[in-house]
């Protein structure tokens, strides 16, 4: 790659293994070149996979990050690679939601952020878990994340 905003990537166009735990998962971030607008950016993993702290059963979640980035952007391979990361770990809903934005949240400094975990009913109960930085930015379209509420056979 020739000198660029890229060109500290380490991740992209090679192998690369899943990280044993979400702390020793690597993200990575380019500069934001289009820094002086503001617009929202929007992960969707609707797979995405934990384990029960207590049980080590799988739980499954339909994940929905938005951010209003500042001077960074996360590369998504490093953020895929990050929540793949999740799959052997043991937390619960809420520990697991929220700690994924906090982190992206510390490692880019984003002007906004919000998470939606959307988690699968295990014993009969959905978990939704919701966080955000503060209010939604004025003027950036930021659209409804568009998971219905889970209604089972009702």
């Amino acid at each position: 790659m020739t000198d660029s905003i890229y060109s500290n990537l380490t991740q992209l166009g090679g192998d690369t293994r899943i990280p044993e735990s979400p702390e020793a998962a690597e993200l990575e971030r380019v500069q934001n070149p289009q820094a002086d607008v503001q617009y929202n950016v929007r992960f969707t993993a609707p797979e995405f996979t934990s384990l029960c702290p207590m049980t080590g059963q799988p739980d499954f979640a339909h994940m929905v990050i938005d951010y209003v980035p500042g001077q960074w952007l996360v590369e998504s391979k490093s953020l895929k690679l990050y929540l793949t990361s999740f799959r052997n770990h043991g937390a619960f809903h809420e520990d697991c939601t929220v700690s994924i934005a906090r982190r992206l949240v510390e490692f880019l400094d984003p002007q906004w952020l919000r998470i939606g975990g959307y988690w699968y009913p295990r014993g009969g109960i959905p978990i939704d878990v919701f966080w955000q930085t503060g209010p939604m930015p004025e003027g950036v379209w930021i659209p409804d994340q568009g998971v219905p509420p889970y209604r089972g056979r009702g």
